[in-house]
């Protein structure tokens, strides 16, 4: 299916407001782009392992929709003009010129697929679904993802230094939890190197759908983890619900910023002489998380790095 694609010059100031007109006028599934910085409190609650790179902010913030080809995108614009010209009355609104093109499903559907191959950790081969497993391959470990909508294939370092952690640390006994889990793919390895059970958490919904897929896909069943959307730092409810004094490995590869408003939460999760286990340090914030580390009472065990990427783990006294 083609789609007429539509993006939209404006201010950051009146992004917002301008988003919330388009859809009222039934447009849905706007994209934003600007380059407002991020405020501590968004980077707290971004539990990925790379945060996004953003360049000065200029004040100019693009949106794009879509219409479907047969739709009469006369008419749709005409309106979201007058629209436009009504909000301008009252707020600057910039140029609010509105670039028009095509485009196809296939390309957010499948273009990605070019740049996500087949690729070893060790003895472990993460492979996609369009891909076969080749025969010198065959004596690995097989996991098979595909890069969706929720974070984590293991193609990237600081997910790397996880897995081989949680591989060196993981019993027939352990139960793990794994905050801001993503695909569910650090609670899977652990499965697949023997853990008894998996916990995982995170903020996005997308998380549960991807985490069951990927699980399936490797043979998981369902009573060997479980996963749940919540803000474990300070989301009572979610604590209680994951359970404490309860998991012989916690991992967490999420940015140092969240790391060091987590680790004190979750001292009360882990066992005694439990492992922590985190990632998705840049190299210049690996003080700033060692210090956190044993503010908390944790003894530091190792410290690992890949890149500009570390990892630091730790047992619970």
């Amino acid at each position: 299916m083609k789609w007429n694609k539509f993006r939209l010059k404006t201010t950051t100031a009146a992004e917002e407001i301008v988003s919330s007109t388009l859809m009222e006028l039934g447009i849905q599934g706007v994209e934003i782009e600007d380059k407002i910085p991020l405020t501590q409190k968004d980077k707290e609650q971004m539990f990925v392992d790379i945060l996004p790179e953003t360049a000065e902010d200029d004040g100019i913030a693009y949106i794009t929709f879509y219409l479907e080809e047969e739709e009469d995108k006369d008419a749709v614009l005409q309106r979201v003009r007058e629209e436009l010209d009504d909000l301008s009355e009252f707020l600057d609104i910039g140029e609010a010129f509105i670039e028009e093109s095509q485009t196809e499903d296939v390309d957010w559907v499948n273009n990605w697929k070019q740049y996500f191959h087949q690729f070893t950790i060790d003895d472990v081969l993460i492979i996609p679904s369009w891909e076969d497993v080749k025969p010198e391959d065959e004596n690995k470990m097989i996991i098979h993802i595909d890069p969706g909508t929720a974070f984590g294939t293991g193609m990237h370092e600081t997910t790397q230094l996880c897995i081989r952690q949680i591989r060196k640390y993981v019993t027939p006994d352990t139960e793990i939890l794994d905050v801001g889990c993503g695909s569910g793919i650090l609670g899977m390895l652990a499965l697949k190197f023997g853990a008894r059970h998996s916990v995982g958490t995170d903020l996005d919904p997308c998380a549960i759908d991807a985490t069951h897929e990927n699980m399936e896909v490797n043979g998981i069943s369902r009573d060997q983890y479980e996963v749940m959307i919540g803000n474990i730092i300070d989301d009572k409810e979610i604590q209680d619900k994951v359970g404490y004094e309860k998991y012989d490995i916690v991992a967490a590869n999420i940015l140092a910023d969240v790391l060091i408003p987590l680790t004190p939460v979750i001292l009360s999760h882990l066992k005694s002489g439990g492992i922590y286990i985190t990632s998705g340090i840049i190299d210049d914030k690996e003080e700033a998380v060692k210090e956190a580390v044993e503010a908390a009472g944790m003894e530091i065990l190792e410290i690992g790095h890949q890149g500009e990427w570390v990892s630091v783990t730790a047992r619970k006294k």
